[in-house]
């Protein structure tokens, strides 16, 4: 299983959104989520992916200086997950955290340049 982690990140510029990030190959593969991770079934949010953030990033709370993603970060929750099904366009994956549980999909949305994260 791989780590999974979900930042709350009170930006400057953004304004509060989680960050989600899933381990994978080395890193953690980020999408900002600006109305938060879904905790009900069927509701579907935005989520730009942002750049790859190194592991250790996971374990990261405090305070980011000035520029761009300047603000608060603290680890809104953590844990496992179970790939189910990885693609360029779409990611089906098993959460195992405290907040978090059960069965999520990204999938990519060409027309919105963009992603949607949904609990199923």
């Amino acid at each position: 299983m791989s780590k999974f982690v979900i930042h709350e990140h009170e930006a400057l510029r953004a304004g509060r959104h989680h960050d989600l990030r899933l381990e994978r190959n080395g890193v953690l593969k980020s999408w900002a989520v600006p109305k938060g991770v879904p905790e009900e079934l069927g509701v579907r949010r935005l989520a730009k992916q942002v750049e790859d953030h190194a592991l250790d990033y996971g374990k990261f709370e405090g305070e980011i200086p000035g520029g761009y993603g300047a603000g608060k970060v603290r680890i809104w929750d953590r844990g496992t997950y179970e790939t189910k099904f990885w693609s360029d366009t779409k990611i089906e994956v098993t959460l195992y955290g405290k907040r978090s549980r059960g069965e999520y999909v990204l999938r990519w949305m060409e027309k919105m340049n963009s992603w949607l994260l949904w609990k199923r």
